[in-house]
């Protein structure tokens, strides 16, 4: 489907094959109002499909696709942010449903909290509360001890250590080689930290590559047989050093490279000239992408992504996640569908909604109501000349049927309402809409509202909302009393 051909989702027409003389409207209700007109014409004549246009993107095939969710892990990064492991299994078990096939659980040699939640979701998938060929992905520095850590929950739970998949990441961009790995790396290599800046930057380059190498072979040695590898900060990385980090990391015994956006600089562009350079580089293994949205485009990033060599992209649910987020899930899905009529197979659109009002319960973030697809208002209209064409056919002000998120139209009426959708309340509550009565209702609405927006002051929910945002996260206030107290307490 992804050669422009009309989607099957468009809202139903009339098939093109009739040209019989022009129909009217449907049959008058018993109110005198019309039901949406019915298109005499196909929808893609009348207004021209959204995936007509000319691209050198080559997608995989859909069914190769893979959705990598980043939410309990990278998302839950977002500042001030916190889930409990049973508010994250239960994420893991609606993202099972919804469909995703991989799911970064995070750090198990970080904290009991991390391993606990590896414990609760491989203890799901065994009872098959998680689908069993959903991929777990455990997040670990180059380290042998970070991989030993995440063996050792999975030896606590009598798990074979090859039921999850490692994920082993450093860094790329010398940047990040030298300044903030320097001295790890010089203290694995016997060299004194006196050293660490007058060092050239091809001398951390190859630490960097050995550490990681190594770090994956001994994963191997311990019983690990998918393992995930990849660079911080690949988009500001030489991207030939991107290139030999995958093909030594293939060669050290790893499965899938990894090439992450960690600051969200990429350009669509860029994107179209690294990614299949990247990809050559180990061209049998799938790669993932990993886009931050720091200036707006980690949907548009993945997307371009997946057509120029990717098979495997991150997302994370409503695009939480550190500064601006993650590529938002539902971004990318949305623009693969409605643009390129790429449907990952099995995936449920329709409870994307559903989720995302989960996580904000889970979170306490809230998503914008203009959020595209999931926020309050996409399928809501209030001024008078889109609810009038809304009311003739909903194609004519949404390129989206509201159905295939799990939604419907809904109507908010206010000063910019016109006659037709009061009438349109009217008989929905069973009143008969006589004209006298619209103008009179309509003249109302508007001066409620009106004498509401001169009633109102926001100051104290716009106070209150950031005040919720600002003590999501402790302040230093309360870290310094912390320190405080403790020293207090060992006198």
């Amino acid at each position: 489907m992804a050669d422009g051909s009309p989607h099957p989702r468009f809202y139903p027409t009339k098939s093109s094959t009739s040209r019989g003389p022009l129909k009217k409207a449907r049959p008058p209700d018993e109110w005198g109002g019309e039901q949406p007109v019915e298109l005499q014409e196909p929808l893609e004549e009348l207004a021209r499909d959204p995936k007509r246009f000319a691209h050198d993107l080559v997608f995989p095939p859909e069914d190769r696709i893979r959705v990598y969710d980043d939410t309990l892990r990278d998302g839950e990064q977002m500042p001030g942010v916190a889930i409990t492991p049973k508010d994250k299994y239960e994420l893991a078990r609606m993202l099972s449903d919804i469909g995703v096939h991989v799911m970064d659980v995070g750090f198990p040699a970080v904290s009991e909290s991390e391993r606990e939640t590896l414990r609760l979701v491989l203890e799901g998938r065994k009872r098959g509360e998680i689908r069993a060929d959903l991929e777990v992905v455990c997040m670990m520095r180059s380290t042998p001890s970070d991989i030993d850590a995440t063996m050792r929950v999975i030896d606590s739970l009598g798990y074979k250590r090859d039921e999850v998949t490692y994920f082993i990441f450093t860094s790329a961009s010398d940047l990040h080689v030298k300044y903030k790995l320097g001295k790890t790396l010089l203290h694995r290599e016997g060299i004194p930290e006196s050293e660490w800046l007058e060092l050239p930057v091809w001398f951390y380059r190859a630490a960097n590559l050995r550490m990681m190498c190594d770090a994956i072979r001994y994963a191997r040695q311990q019983g690990a047989t998918s393992i995930e590898f990849g660079g911080e900060d690949g988009s500001r990385a030489d991207v030939e050093y991107i290139a030999e980090i995958h093909r030594e990391g293939i060669r050290a015994g790893g499965t899938r490279p990894s090439t992450p956006d960690t600051v969200g600089c990429y350009s669509p562009f860029a994107v179209r000239e690294y990614i299949p350079r990247i990809k050559a580089a180990a061209p049998d293994a799938p790669l993932v992408v990993h886009f931050h949205n720091d200036l707006g485009l980690g949907a548009w990033n993945t997307v371009m992504a997946l057509g120029s060599g990717a098979e495997v992209f991150t997302t994370s649910v409503n695009g939480i996640g550190e500064r601006t987020g993650n590529a938002p899930m539902h971004q990318v899905l949305m623009q693969l569908r409605y643009l390129f009529g790429i449907e990952i197979p099995k995936f449920k659109y329709e409870k994307l909604r559903e989720l995302a009002r989960h996580l904000e319960r889970v979170t306490g973030i809230p998503v914008q109501p203009t959020e595209p697809g999931i926020g309050l208002n996409v399928f809501t209209h209030e001024s008078g000349i889109h609810t009038a064409g809304m009311l003739i056919h909903p194609a004519i002000y949404q390129v989206l049927p509201p159905g295939d998120m799990g939604a419907k139209v809904d109507y908010v009426y206010g000063k910019h309402s016109g006659a037709v959708v009061i009438e349109h309340a009217l008989r929905e509550a069973g009143i008969r809409p006589e004209p006298e009565l619209v103008a009179k209702v309509l003249g109302e609405v508007k001066r409620v509202r009106e004498e509401r927006a001169e009633q109102a002051d926001y100051s104290d929910f716009h106070h209150r909302y950031y005040d919720h945002l600002g003590h999501m996260g402790l302040t230093a206030e309360e870290v310094v009393d912390i320190a405080q107290a403790l020293m207090a307490n060992k006198s």
